[in-house]
């Protein structure tokens, strides 16, 4: 039984380790040629899902153990732990390291390649793969994953639907600059993540500012428009020029620019696929739009549909899906949800003074009332229930 996967970024590679791992002929096909090219994640997340996920080292480039939030006045305020709270990844390290471990499990890797789906029933899926060269090649497959994050290729090509009516997909656009540093002007953001938030950094969205190894560091922006505004992200790259003169960094060298999308929607009620055709990952709506959060999430998204593979992957397609949708509501649990309508609500809303004071407020009452590890908590575990009467405001 054969299972191919489009896209080989986290969530794509992850499963197909896990399928292989398990006896599963599987086929990986990106349309990158190298893993290191087209590293856009910011990649900050808690040092203990690095350690549950599996993440190396080698892939770790910092650790972080502050959180810096610069209000709408540009004010600083921090809270500090006594040991490491997280990390930022070094992407590109990552995604080399997964593609190493996929041909080490048996996975055929197929880099340079681009999927095409033509066909699909319940029990199989035809598809013709196209290579850099021009050559072709059609196979038939009993499952056809499509891991392409946010562009959905394999579910728009087919018809699926991605996005319903009463949970419609929310868009999202970042653009990021990794830049050298030396070591004075790396200091003031050396072992923090630093988030800018109000409109004077960017409306309908915050900008950050995150530590690599060697002094280098990660500057970004993103914003979620709400419905009727058209999404540009050509004035993105003003607000980061704006951000870095604020933070004295607009002379540091530009190693990369890079951009991309976060498509999700709030609820996750989208269907994840049709037939022998199943989405992981970004494509099935794994990106949390409160902090534009994808890696950890789409690595747990791809453990779950192995394990309903691994379990029915000889079923009914319909079995497959349904418990793999299942298994993804009981993972994300009503937080999810909160997180998603306060992501909604706050930037959608973030666009005038009066957002602005609600920003600085909830900034001020954290200042006082949450310790670093509870900042933690509340922006990466979504434990929203001990701060609810400050967050009430945005979630009417």
């Amino acid at each position: 039984m054969t299972i191919l996967i489009a896209g080989a970024g986290p969530a794509g590679s992850r499963l197909a380790i896990r399928l292989a791992s398990a006896g599963f002929e599987v086929v990986l096909a990106d349309r990158l040629e190298s893993p290191d090219r087209n590293a856009f994640s910011s990649a900050a997340l808690p040092v203990g899902d690095a350690d549950r996920l599996l993440i190396p080292r080698s892939c770790r480039s910092a650790e972080w153990m502050g959180w810096q939030l610069v209000d709408p006045m540009a004010l600083e305020h921090q809270w500090w732990a006594d040991q490491p709270l997280g990390v930022v990844l070094d992407f590109g390290q990552l995604r080399t390291a997964l593609w190493e471990d996929a041909r080490q499990a048996g996975v055929e890797l197929l880099s340079g390649c681009r999927v095409s789906a033509e066909s699909l029933d319940q029990s199989h899926a035809s598809l013709c793969l196209t290579f850099r060269n021009g050559k072709r090649q059609r196979r038939e497959v009993r499952w056809l994953i499509d891991a392409t994050g946010a562009r959905r290729e394999l579910l728009h090509q087919l018809g699926v639907s991605t996005s319903l009516k009463n949970d419609p997909l929310l868009c999202g656009l970042g653009a990021e600059w990794l830049i050298q540093a030396d070591d004075q002007q790396s200091a003031r953001w050396r072992d923090r993540i630093t988030f800018f938030l109000g409109t004077r950094w960017i409306p309908h969205g915050y900008g950050w500012v995150f530590p690599m190894e060697n002094h280098q560091l990660k500057v970004g922006v993103c914003r979620l428009m709400p419905p009727g505004l058209q999404q540009r992200s050509a004035g993105l790259s003003g607000f980061l020029a704006e951000t870095l003169r604020f933070c004295s960094l607009e002379s540091c060298p530009v190693l990369d620019r890079h951009g991309g999308a976060v498509v999700s929607s709030v609820e996750g009620q989208e269907p994840h696929g049709e037939g022998a055709l199943l989405a992981v990952g970004d494509a099935a709506s794994s990106a949390n739009l409160l902090g534009g959060e994808g890696i950890r999430h789409a690595l747990d998204s791809a453990d779950l549909l192995a394990e309903a593979l691994i379990e029915h992957g000889k079923d009914l397609s319909v079995t497959v899906r349904n418990l793999y949708r299942e298994k993804l509501r009981q993972r994300r649990s009503w937080r999810w949800l909160v997180a998603g309508r306060l992501a909604r609500r706050t930037w959608w809303g973030l666009n005038d003074e009066r957002a602005d004071q609600r920003i600085s407020r909830l900034i001020n009452g954290l200042s006082t009332t949450a310790s670093a590890e509870g900042l933690s908590s509340l922006l990466f575990g979504y434990q929203f229930e001990r701060y609810g009467l400050r967050l009430l405001p945005y979630l009417v």
